[in-house]
Formats: C-alpha cells, sequence, structure tokens
C-alpha cells in the first residue's frame, strides 16, 4: 500500500547544503573563541535548529559569549551562500517528481528558518511543489527532535501521520518522525550514519533514486 503522504526533510535529502551548513557554521563559531573543524560542527550540530544551537555554545563559552545577532547574522550568510550554492542531492528531484505523479501528497519539514528554507526550495526547483506545504522551525512551536513539524505537515496533506512515512538524514529528524508516529526512511551518506540511524528505528537506504520502490512504487533502477 502507499503511504498517504511523503513528508521530506531538507538538508541533506533533498538539498546537498550539509557542507555548506557545516563549513559556515565551524568559520563563525571559530571566530567566537572555540575552534571548530566543518566536522565537528557536522558531529554537533548537525540536525538541530539554529535556536537549539546558541545555548550549546554559551554552555561551552560562557553566557555572554553569543551575540545578541549572531543568529541573524549567521542565517543571513547561509541564505547568501545558498543563492549561488545550494544544489539537489542526486535523485532526489526524480524521486519528489514520481511520488507526486503516483499522486501521492508530499510536504517537506526542516529545521532551517524559513528564509532558507524558501531559498533552497526555489534553488532546486521545487518552491510550486512544496507551495502550502512547507514547514520551517519558524512555523511550530517545538523544533524536531520534537514531532510538532512532522504532525504539521501531515495535516497539511490531509494524512494520518501514522500513514506517512518520513524521510531524512539526521538522528534528530529520525526521532521527530518516529515521535511524530511516521514510518521513518533514514538516507545514510555513510556507514557510521546507517547505524546511527538504525539505532534510532529508522529504515536505511543510501541513494534517493531508490525511494519511490521504498514507498512501494516502481521498482528502483538499476545502476
Amino acid at each position: 500500500m502507499h503511504p498517504q503522504a511523503v513528508l521530506f526533510d531538507c538538508d541533506g535529502v533533498l538539498a546537498d547544503t550539509e557542507a555548506l551548513h557545516d563549513r559556515i557554521m565551524a568559520e563563525e563559531i571559530s571566530a567566537l573563541g572555540w575552534e571548530m573543524t566543518p566536522e565537528e560542527s557536522a558531529r554537533r550540530f548537525r540536525g538541530y535548529a539554529w535556536e537549539a544551537i546558541a545555548p550549546m555554545i554559551e554552555q561551552r563559552l560562557g553566557p555572554d559569549s553569543v551575540p545578541p545577532d549572531f543568529l541573524q547574522l549567521l542565517i543571513a550568510r547561509v541564505i547568501r551562500a545558498l543563492e549561488h550554492e545550494a544544489v539537489p542531492v542526486a535523485g532526489a528531484c526524480e524521486a519528489v517528481a514520481a511520488i507526486v505523479a503516483a499522486g501521492i501528497p508530499v510536504a517537506v519539514a526542516s529545521n532551517s528558518s524559513r528564509g532558507e528554507l524558501a531559498t533552497k526550495l526555489r534553488r532546486l526547483g521545487l518552491a510550486e511543489t512544496f507551495r502550502g506545504r512547507a514547514f520551517s522551525v519558524n512555523d511550530v512551536e517545538r523544533a524536531k527532535p520534537a514531532p510538532d513539524m512532522y504532525r504539521a505537515a501531515a495535516v497539511a496533506c490531509g494524512a494520518d501521520p501514522h500513514a506517512c512515512v518520513v524521510v531524512e538524514d539526521s538522528v534528530a529528524g529520525a526521532r521527530a518522525g518516529l515521535a511524530a508516529g511516521c514510518r521513518v526512511l533514514g538516507l545514510a551518506h555513510s556507514d557510521a550514519a546507517a547505524a546511527a540511524l538504525a539505532a534510532v528505528g529508522a529504515e536505511t537506504f543510501t541513494r534517493m533514486a531508490d525511494l519511490p520502490a521504498l514507498v512501494g512504487l516502481t521498482p528502483a533502477p538499476v545502476g
């Protein structure tokens, strides 16, 4: 049976922007005095909302370490970079198109700010596909790993969360989908990511080209 809706994360699932975020985050945090590499940024912060990251920095550097405009300036820098650098994850746009063509509603739910998410979807040519069903951290009370965003996305699709599939690549996002009652497919970009996603209950896969088959559509292409 097909799911009632397929609910997508954005970064690392639709948009190949994780490395961009990791690089900028590492540079900005290093400027505050916490020397950080993009790899450490990915390990510590990937999948979390901006608002959740500032307290982590303050815990490490002290309560006055984060300037009041830090997040605002950081998000503005990320959006400028996205305008030029955001590209799709291999096979993502084709997988979304196949699901939509089968008549299955889709939504996107991201811990990005509203401006970031809109920029990414526009760059990927997916703004119309997700119009009215794109949820950012600014659209819900609690960010992932809370279930709010995926519950809202399911409602926007007219679907029961328990009959939805969530497509995620982060542990925080997978937890959010599972807490909402959804089946979670975890796109694993490495063996370590596959193990971490499986440990929280996601069903792992490695290519977006395989997604239509995983949600019950046509067989996955060979190669």
